[in-house]
């Protein structure tokens, strides 16, 4: 054999050799793989997942030592008033709502928010309500106040001719807040919104029964002692905000309920738990601190139903938005002192009607509308819904009768006084 084929042979069985080392290396590597891999694979997972069965949600075991979440005293938690978003809802929330000038050229759009709350408000059960109390004892001295304090809010007819109602309205101005969401204001004197509406709507269609003095609807403050001069028959108090009343505003207010006057709240934004809805509920139980008095839902028996003004509203009318929350009052000495309406009629009444029941689209010289909001106009099939002659009629129809109320619910004082 050449030297050059012996090389070549002594090569060939080296790299034989280095494989056969490689494949026995190989095959001891898998083996132990096999062997103890397998092992530590299977005590690492101990225990499946597990089902709850009330939750029917997954449930992996955590050591003993982590704490819930809900165990946990600095976890945030929702506060009670806010709910979450149901698709049984009407419609969103308001929460800015028109405010300025009807013939402004940059009329702002509302914005809209939903509510929050623990549960789905399908699942929650309504609290029953709170027994009313009686009504308190008058004293003598108390019901005369009342008598001299109620005295000009009407006229009496003659004979067999009805009465007649005369009186000014108040729009009440509190320190903080946007007492004047629905009306526009212009040197401390309503010009046009809500409560001039309201009150064309009274004088237009009672054959001259009602005289409202429509046109010089006046802003009056709750800190003044222009209550005790001009003597109100009601103060209308509106807003879409969180709002405090000042410490003479409560006092004063006191007084004024005690002498026989009235407050008619109505929320600018619809429905309950609102910013304004939840002030304006607090800050009534601190003009009434009495712990007897509760907010009592007013009953289809009730007189501004069963002998109304305008008799055929025999039930709550839908307010913006289709909303109908029923109409919360408080009482003093047996009668009315404080009426809440969280429907917001106010926004639906800065729509005006003509005599003839249709949408009052008039304008000025400033080609301004003279009983329109611009917001609410513009948004009505968008934002703002449930506005047409109808329900507008029925509203204001409503209204109306929450007023006359308001004047003739002392006309028995006399008598009472007599019996005293």
């Amino acid at each position: 054999m050449s030297p050059r084929h012996t090389e070549v042979r002594r090569n060939l069985i080296g790299r034989l050799a280095r494989s056969r080392d490689f494949s026995i290396s190989l095959i001891l590597h898998f083996i132990l793989v096999l062997s103890f891999g397998t092992k530590i694979l299977f005590e690492t997972v101990k225990e499946p997942l597990e089902i709850a069965s009330e939750s029917n949600q997954l449930y992996v075991p955590q050591a003993e030592s982590a704490p819930r979440p809900t165990d946990d005293p600095a976890t945030p938690r929702l506060p009670d008033i806010l709910t979450p978003p149901s698709s049984t809802s009407p419609v969103p929330e308001i929460t800015t709502l028109m405010d300025q000038s009807r013939d402004s050229l940059a009329p702002q759009v509302p914005q809209f928010v939903q509510h929050r709350d623990v549960q789905p408000p399908a699942l929650r059960q309504p609290a029953p309500p709170a027994p009313p109390a009686g009504p308190e004892k008058l004293s003598l001295e108390a019901a005369k106040a009342i008598e001299t304090f109620s005295k000009p809010w009407t006229t009496k007819g003659v004979g067999s001719v009805k009465p007649e109602y005369h009186f000014t309205a108040y729009l009440g101005q509190y320190a903080k807040g946007d007492w004047d969401s629905t009306n526009l204001i212009t040197n401390s004197r309503v010009e046009n919104g809500s409560l001039p509406n309201l009150l064309y709507f009274m004088s237009a269609f009672s054959n001259s029964r009602v005289k409202t003095n429509y046109q010089n609807v006046e802003v009056i403050r709750l800190d003044s002692d222009e209550l005790f001069t001009v003597k109100p028959p009601f103060i209308f108090l509106t807003g879409t905000r969180d709002f405090e009343l000042t410490p003479r505003e409560v006092e004063n207010l006191r007084t004024y309920l005690n002498l026989g006057g009235a407050i008619w709240g109505d929320s600018s934004v619809p429905g309950k738990n609102s910013r304004f809805d939840i002030a304006f509920r607090r800050e009534m139980r601190r003009v009434i601190p009495d712990v007897n008095k509760h907010w009592e839902p007013l009953s289809p028996g009730h007189p501004i139903f069963t002998k109304a003004f305008f008799p055929e509203i025999r039930d709550v009318p839908p307010g913006l938005n289709s909303y109908r929350e029923p109409v919360e009052v408080l009482r003093m000495f047996g009668e009315i002192a404080v009426v809440y309406t969280a429907n917001d009629y106010g926004n639906m009444w800065q729509i005006g009607l003509e005599q003839q029941g249709q949408i009052d689209l008039r304008k000025n010289e400033k080609n301004a509308y003279v009983a329109i909001s611009d917001v609410i106009w513009k948004n009505r099939q968008t934002y703002l819904r449930n506005i047409t002659p109808e329900s507008l009629a029925t509203t204001y129809k409503f209204g109306t009768n929450i007023v006359i109320h308001l004047l003739t619910r002392w006309e028995n004082i006399r008598t009472r006084i007599n019996q005293l």
